[in-house]
């Protein structure tokens, strides 16, 4: 028996849920696992960390199990390419063992209450991925679905490789010439043994092949919800370099008042904005881009002076307020105290009487970032409220936090999506305006006095 069966039989994964079939596979709502599959620098975490942020924004409790993390470390620095040759049995060993590690940390996560998982590694073998889905699916009844990046244009693998791998930790000791060297022997290790998903060998596993950075798809016996979405996302995502501009219309008239909603008119300033916005756009001399608002008057006027195509979209409305549409929050507070109250215990969930919550925003904005997903240059010209959704997907911020980013007037958000995350820099342009972001006060109680309620609200005219 070698040392790796060795290390197997031992592992304390082997005998958890040892004597339980998978019945719960054919449940509705079991909890999924994506393996990621393919060769180093195919994209294979940025696929993992992308998929697992836009599960998250929707609502889907997902996290990434990232193997070469636990190889990390179980190590001690990393020496060079060696690690990953095959016919090295101790790393081999090394290697399955943190592999198990994270196999058995994801399913326990998983059992204690977690929907989505992402097993990041490169599972390059016909062997590796059967292990895989006889512990998830057979021990425990969970589904499992399999990612396959193949890529074979140089021009991707070597930007993956210099944007990405060469300045990953193994490196942090190599200059960049010697560490490109010792990375592509690495993939000449993997290339040795590598096994790519086989319709007809592993014609039990449900997985989508994705060709060149979404080239090409192919996708084999996927079901359910769960994995509809995630193809359905995988199809939209693509890597070609572009920027996104996020701007509030200028100030309203009913900024100035306090007042939340309606569809009122710029105010003198904010017309100024919209002037100066205009010249700032021409100036960037952005190569194709598209310009969408919604289709409220504030955010029409303040894009009317841009050069460039503009859409209108029903879905970058502001939040409905339902009852409170035109109210100032001290007119809510009189009216409503119960409503103003529950808002600002879970203002993520809650939902104004007659109108939509930021738990429903977001599942209004879903069809926005796919099609933000598959375009190049945009500037969203939108609402505090939906711009709040929009940075909380491309900066992965949660439910708590997403109602209470500071999206202020008279500024441009500028986004610029990097390898595993998204640059924000913040452009304010030279014009003044009210302020109308709003803490979430300390006492939430619906007892609270008014004035403990309108602590934070923001000065108005």
């Amino acid at each position: 028996m070698d040392k790796q069966q060795l290390i197997l039989n031992k592992h304390p994964i082997m005998n958890m849920f040892r004597h339980q079939r998978g019945e719960r596979y054919n449940y509705v709502n079991s909890p999924h696992v994506i393996v990621t599959v393919g060769l180093p620098a195919r994209g294979k975490t940025y696929i993992a960390k992308k998929l697992t942020r836009y599960l998250n924004w929707i609502g889907i409790k997902t996290q990434v199990f990232n193997v070469g993390e636990y190889r990390r470390q179980a190590t001690q620095a990393y020496r060079n390419h060696d690690f990953f040759r095959p016919e090295n049995m101790e790393a081999m060993a090394i290697r399955s063992k943190c592999a198990l590690d994270a196999l058995e940390d994801m399913c326990k996560w998983l059992e204690n209450g977690g929907e989505v998982a992402v097993f990041d590694a490169t599972n390059t073998t016909h062997e590796r991925r059967k292990l895989i889905h006889d512990i998830v699916v057979g021990k425990f009844g969970f589904k499992c679905f399999f990612v396959e990046s193949v890529c074979d244009d140089p021009n991707i693998i070597e930007s993956n490789i210099m944007e990405v791998k060469v300045n990953s930790p193994d490196y942090k000791d190599m200059n960049k010439d010697e560490a490109l060297r010792d990375f592509l022997l690495r993939i000449e290790h993997y290339e040795s043994k590598y096994e790519a998903l086989d319709e007809e060998r592993e014609d039990n596993y449900s997985f989508i092949k994705i060709f060149n950075a979404g080239e090409k798809v192919l996708v084999h016996k996927h079901e359910g919800h769960i994995q509809s979405r995630v193809v359905y996302y995988l199809m939209n995502i693509h890597v070609m370099p572009r920027t996104i501009y996020l701007t509030r219309h200028g100030e309203s008239e009913h900024n100035l008042k306090g007042r939340i909603g309606g569809d009122s008119d710029l105010s003198e300033r904010g017309q100024r904005y919209a002037q100066k916005l205009a010249s700032f756009i021409k100036d960037q001399n952005i190569t194709g881009l598209r310009v969408w608002t919604s289709l409220l008057k504030r955010t029409i006027q303040t894009a009317k002076g841009i050069d460039a195509p503009q859409e209108r979209w029903k879905a970058l409305n502001e939040i409905d307020a339902g009852i409170c549409e035109d109210m100032t929050y001290e007119e809510i507070q009189e009216k409503y105290p119960g409503d103003f109250a529950a808002r600002d215990e879970c203002k993520f969930s809650y939902r104004y009487p007659r109108g939509e919550s930021y738990e429903d925003l977001v599942a209004r904005l879903e069809p926005v970032i796919m099609e933000l997903e598959r375009q190049q240059n945009v500037m969203v010209v939108s609402h505090q409220a939906v711009l709040r959704c929009l940075l909380a997907y491309f900066m992965d911020k949660n439910s708590d936090e997403l109602p209470y980013l500071r999206v202020p007037l008279h500024t441009v958000i500028k986004l610029t999506p990097a390898a595993y995350g998204c640059k924000m820099e913040f452009l304010p342009i030279d014009s003044e305006a009210v302020d109308t972001h709003r803490d979430k006060p300390d006492n939430v109680n619906k007892d609270r006095s008014s004035e403990e309620a309108l602590i934070t609200v923001p000065l108005h005219f």
